[in-house]
């Protein structure tokens, strides 16, 4: 039998800290599940934009922001990723959206696991099919995490 995987989060840089952990690893697997994956190692790691700068340049060679970035490890036992996470600009998404910081937390998390499931955002047609899959995660959200 494989071993059931492990999801966690940590904190670089950042005050920020996720809330309702325990209801955000259910909604993960859950939708994992539904698409016939389970969980490897997920490792997400949220930060500031200086520290997400920093790996983006060092670990991709590019010089700029972003909101999330993912690196798959291999696995014999589900998706496994170390995702990092930019709250500054999780934050600054959600103010030019209209959309509560939360939620987009929750999208850019969804994100980054969906990109281990295969899915890409390369072009308009994979960033369409990206953010429809996006959109389908979030509904499937349950409270604690639809309540803020």
């Amino acid at each position: 039998m494989i071993a059931a995987g492990n999801i966690s989060f940590q904190f670089l840089h950042t005050p920020f800290r996720l809330r309702h952990r325990t209801a955000v690893r259910s909604w993960l697997e859950h939708c994992m599940a539904v698409h016939g994956h389970t969980a490897g190692n997920l490792a997400f790691l949220f930060t500031n934009d200086e520290e997400m700068l920093r790996f983006n340049q060092q670990h991709l060679n590019h010089n700029y922001f972003t909101d999330i970035l993912t690196f798959p490890t291999p696995s014999a036992i589900g998706l496994s990723a170390d995702i990092v996470i930019s709250i500054d600009r999780v934050r600054d998404n959600a103010k030019t959206l209209g959309i509560k910081p939360i939620d987009e937390t929750h999208r850019v998390i969804a994100h980054g696991v969906l990109h281990l499931t295969g899915l890409k955002d390369d072009t308009p047609e994979a960033e369409s099919s990206m953010r429809q899959a996006e959109e389908s995660w979030l509904s499937k959200r349950q409270p604690p995490l639809t309540k803020h």
